[in-house]
């Protein structure tokens, strides 16, 4: 079975830099796994992706060494199956509050004897190699989101679940929970109180802490806490940057330059 680098880079004490996927469109996907991520993440929650578009990106993805990862719309077995089936080496699954919802996420992303999913990885098979089915189980990566007061309550709970890979912080979630400001980075004390809490924890139970960034000096100073997993920008932010940035340096131009160029468009 092809080899998931997430865990190679984990087991060699280093983090992943990942990148998140909004835009349902294989050629931007493939465009963004070109440039070099450890990890891209496509996201069924929030935004416009749905299956078919998923499975696209997925295989666009693949023509690189980025490890594809999609974060399912919720705890539901249909979505983390189907996710996996595609070709995913990783499934991060939001709102997981309670044991028992730790324990059914483990359960659906696990074959037989050690869980509950349903066999038929029709793409992962092609992806993953034929081989695929005697070692996904300890292939993929399974993450769980921290991001409500009642995960805080049950974190414990949650993080000794056999099975379970990591943990993945949305900020802005867990500030709402908190009655914060709902930010990636500059998050208010009771939040980052509870993220450094959440870290704490997660290598107390030997698992991989993730989190969500907005600028990339967040995620670095992230990193040297001991975060292993972190997201920087999504396709569609950078894309909205990059369009700001240069209309911005072509105006600025086009306001510096000599008259006799003032009949070019910008």
């Amino acid at each position: 079975m092809r080899p998931n680098r997430l865990r190679e880079i984990w087991s060699a004490g280093g983090a992943a830099v990942n990148g998140w996927l909004a835009i349902p469109n294989g050629f931007s996907a493939e465009t963004m796994a070109h440039q070099g991520w450890d990890t891209l993440t496509i996201d069924m929650q929030h935004g416009v992706i749905d299956y078919q578009a998923m499975v696209g990106m997925l295989q666009a993805v693949s023509t690189t060494p980025t490890v594809p990862i999609v974060r399912v719309p919720w705890l539901a077995p249909d979505a983390l199956m189907k996710a996996l089936d595609a070709g995913a080496y990783g499934v991060i699954c939001p709102m997981v509050n309670t044991r028992e919802d730790a324990q059914k996420l483990v359960e659906w992303t696990h074959y037989a004897p050690r869980g509950s999913r349903s066999f038929g990885p029709i793409r992962a098979l092609l992806y993953g190699g034929a081989d695929y089915p005697q070692h996904a189980n300890d292939t993929v990566v399974t993450f769980a989101m921290i991001e409500t007061a009642k995960a805080l309550d049950n974190l414990d709970a949650i993080l000794s679940v056999e099975g379970l890979d990591a943990v993945y912080i949305g900020p802005s979630d867990l500030s709402l929970a908190l009655g914060c400001r709902p930010v990636f980075d500059d998050v208010d004390p009771p939040v980052q109180q509870a993220m450094d809490h959440i870290l704490e924890r997660a290598k107390a139970h030997g698992l991989v802490a993730g989190v969500h960034n907005g600028d990339p000096a967040v995620a670095l100073s992230r990193i040297a806490k001991g975060f292993q997993f972190v997201t920087v920008g999504s396709d569609a932010r950078l894309m909205a940057a990059g369009a700001q940035a240069a209309l911005a340096r072509m105006r600025s131009g086009a306001t510096a330059a000599p008259a006799s160029n003032s009949s070019a468009s910008y």
